[in-house]
């Protein structure tokens, strides 16, 4: 059984950006460019299940690229069905494509994997591929199909928090292809997806916000 919960076990600690994973409902920006990144590698054939929309910024980027595209997510967030628990579903999906909360993450590849009858694509962070409690259960069973690890940092910031600075961890995209035989290969995605800033230009307001949340007496709250 994967423990959702992967981060409180020791297996990472989660950085002071991240302290509403933990403590509240804030949920932070994410890039449209990462969603981009995926488009331009992966393909998609039937609908896909973006299951933790928050208010909509993947599930956007996915329709904009010819998609069908269900969106829901546990918290009202303005965008698809809210109220779903993800984990506890038992609906079908051809593909499920998010960027899961941090403290879901393994539960969310887990349950995903019963769910998706062709690909699973989930954002993590690239430290995902540690760990013995993954390795064995996750990956010596299912390991992914394909890993693309971003060349250039993403930068998370909490809702309404200042945009300075930039990201210091390593995302990639880990895809789950049901099609696919043999062992996991390994790309990097070519530099050039996120969009350049003019020396002492802030960072603009992202337009598109994410959900992650949890509260730690209760498991995998998302939003």
């Amino acid at each position: 059984m994967p423990d959702p919960t992967y981060h409180l076990n020791g297996a990472f600690k989660p950085t002071l950006k991240r302290r509403a994973d933990l403590d509240g409902p804030d949920f932070f920006p994410t890039p449209a460019w990462a969603t981009h990144a995926l488009l331009d590698n992966e393909r998609f054939e039937g609908e896909i299940w973006e299951c933790a929309c928050g208010d909509g910024a993947m599930a956007r980027e996915l329709k904009r690229a010819g998609h069908a595209v269900f969106a829901t997510d546990l918290y009202a967030r303005g965008h698809g069905d809210a109220g779903i628990d993800f984990l506890r579903s038992r609906r079908r999906a051809d593909n499920i494509v998010t960027n899961p909360p941090y403290n879901c993450a393994e539960a969310f590849v887990a349950h995903g994997l019963t769910l998706a009858r062709r690909k699973v694509a989930l954002l993590l962070r690239l430290a995902f591929l540690e760990g013995a409690n993954r390795a064995n259960t996750i990956f010596l069973k299912h390991p992914p199909a394909r890993v693309w690890v971003f060349s250039e940092r993403i930068t998370f910031y909490m809702k309404g928090a200042d945009r300075a600075g930039g990201g210091t961890t390593a995302y990639a995209w880990f895809v789950w292809d049901k099609a696919a035989a043999g062992p996991t290969e390994l790309h990097w995605l070519k530099p050039g997806y996120k969009p350049k800033r003019p020396r002492g230009v802030s960072a603009s307001p992202n337009k598109h916000p994410r959900r992650w949340q949890a509260e730690p007496k209760r498991q995998c709250r998302y939003g």
